[in-house]
């Protein structure tokens, strides 16, 4: 189907002129992949996006064989799609890919329906994405947002909520977050660091030891002072104010949570760790 066709129909549906359940609702959601990562913002954002949570989430009107296979493909073909490149359409893709594996997540979450090794198979696909995405752009003019490292954030969130992954599987993804925080290749100005605290938050609720946090907070002076001396000076100033927004938006959050007070001693003293000698 091509995109003006696609969006017609799906305008029609938003609208209240038609319904999925009058529409060829297969041959609607085959399309929506086909143009998931189009650099058409209201296709790709209000209405494939918002379709896909309107069908997955609110109605629940997708078979659980059919999510089942939505999911695999999107695990195939789609998330890794044109990984490694920067500045490049194919970010969309990947990253709205990252949105429908977090709603699909979220039926599982409810109905039960995907077994633990398709779980596992997630947890290493996206730990395997967000190791290798390269596109950290938030919003891009005249396309809308990317977002890609927010909308992965999404995903592990709905992923840790999962009575199938364990505390053991917890680490991985903790310090696969944890490095898309310390990047020097740009700043995030559209609360990417938020986002990422988001999954964190859940682990540390549903039992991640506290000492693994510090432990990772602890190395964070030594760690910017090494790259200082590695990277290009634009590059380390990229890194200082990526790593200083992520440890006051975790102190922010951390002081709302009596439970977490250790954490945010550890934090607190991060952050006073002779970040003038970074300067």
């Amino acid at each position: 189907m091509e995109a003006n066709e696609l969006k017609k129909i799906l305008r029609e549906i938003k609208s209240g002129e038609k319904t999925w359940e009058t529409e060829q609702k297969v041959v609607i959601i085959d399309s929506m992949l086909e143009h998931i990562g189009s650099v058409d913002s209201e296709l790709r954002d209000q209405l494939i996006y918002s379709s896909f949570s309107q069908l997955i989430i609110e109605k629940n009107l997708l078979e659980h064989e059919l999510l089942t296979k939505l999911l695999d493909m999107a695990l195939t073909d789609l998330l890794l799609k044109g990984i490694g490149e920067k500045g490049t359409d194919t970010v969309f893709t990947r990253s709205f890919t990252s949105l429908l594996i977090a709603l699909i997540l979220y039926r599982d979450n409810k109905d039960d329906f995907l077994n633990q090794h398709t779980i596992l198979r997630v947890k290493d696909t996206l730990v395997n994405y967000i190791n290798l995405e390269k596109d950290l752009r938030g919003y891009v003019a005249d396309k809308g947002w990317a977002h890609g490292i927010a909308h992965v954030s999404d995903a592990f969130d709905e992923l840790v909520k999962s009575e199938k992954i364990h505390k053991e599987q917890y680490g991985e993804m903790l310090r696969a977050l944890w490095a898309k925080v310390f990047v020097f290749d740009s700043v995030y100005i559209h609360e990417e660091e938020e986002r990422i605290l988001v999954p964190i938050f859940e682990m540390l609720e549903r039992g991640l030891e506290i000492k693994e946090i510090e432990i990772l907070l602890q190395k964070i002076p030594n760690e910017l002072k090494k790259q200082k001396s590695l990277i290009e000076e634009e590059g380390y100033w990229f890194l200082y104010a990526n790593c200083k927004t992520f440890l006051k938006s975790f102190l922010i959050e951390v002081q709302k949570k009596p439970k977490l007070h250790s954490l945010q001693k550890s934090i607190e003293n991060c952050l006073n760790s002779n970040w003038n000698l970074l300067a």
